[in-house]
């Protein structure tokens, strides 16, 4: 089988993270060999490149900064983890890509999508996922999950508005990526939660199968 690339994507505190956890074990009980990341991060550079990024004294940080750093840090991902991960059959999970710099820096940053594609393209070298997981959740519902825990990264810490525009513009590309992107109600239980992406992910596996 050819590698799988899966992608989580959604607002901050929608449960990615819990969920990207549950998935890579019902693979690997399925006998798929699983590779979990995240971004900004994944690698030694990457995730330098995620410190800074959402180092809360970074309040000065230029928008276009802030979008070239996600490129770079996701260009050393791509080519040092990804790639090579997907090229050698294996299952790799990752929370947040490509959908999340266009939806963050693209429309609630106002740089414009085609700016901030144009740049993501350069960094991902034709790397694209197999499945997008978009977890629908009212922005200030998930950020009271997040912030409940900590007081939050740059971003996390910005304004409600910020993240309204974050979760309009998921929804406003949704229909651009609709071949590839699986809605997933995340105000649900975790298990429920879970059970739609499972739905998702077998389609994806018996997809695989046939090709």
């Amino acid at each position: 089988m050819k590698g799988l690339f899966i992608t989580l994507e959604g607002p901050d505190g929608s449960g990615k993270s819990t969920i990207a956890r549950l998935l890579a074990d019902y693979l690997k009980e399925k006998g798929y060999d699983v590779v979990t990341t995240r971004e900004p991060g994944g690698t030694k550079i990457s995730e330098d490149i995620r410190d800074i990024i959402l180092d809360t004294n970074n309040t000065n940080m230029s928008y276009v900064t802030e979008a070239l750093l996600y490129a770079a840090s996701r260009a050393q991902h791509v080519s040092q983890k990804i790639r090579p991960a997907i090229e050698s059959g294996k299952v790799i999970i990752c929370e947040r890509f490509v959908l999340s710099s266009l939806v963050y820096q693209g429309i609630a940053r106002g740089l414009g999508i085609e700016k901030v594609k144009e740049i993501n393209d350069f960094a991902i070298q034709g790397i694209n996922p197999d499945l997008i997981l978009f977890f629908d959740i009212p922005p200030d519902v998930a950020l009271k999950r997040k912030t409940k825990k900590n007081q939050g990264d740059r971003l996390e810490r910005e304004k409600l508005e910020f993240h309204k525009k974050v979760y309009e513009g998921y929804l406003s590309l949704i229909d651009i990526y609709k071949e590839k992107i699986n809605l997933i109600d995340a105000t649900k239980t975790k298990h429920n939660t879970f059970q739609q992406v499972k739905v998702a992910l077998d389609n994806l596996l018996e997809k695989s199968k046939e090709e």
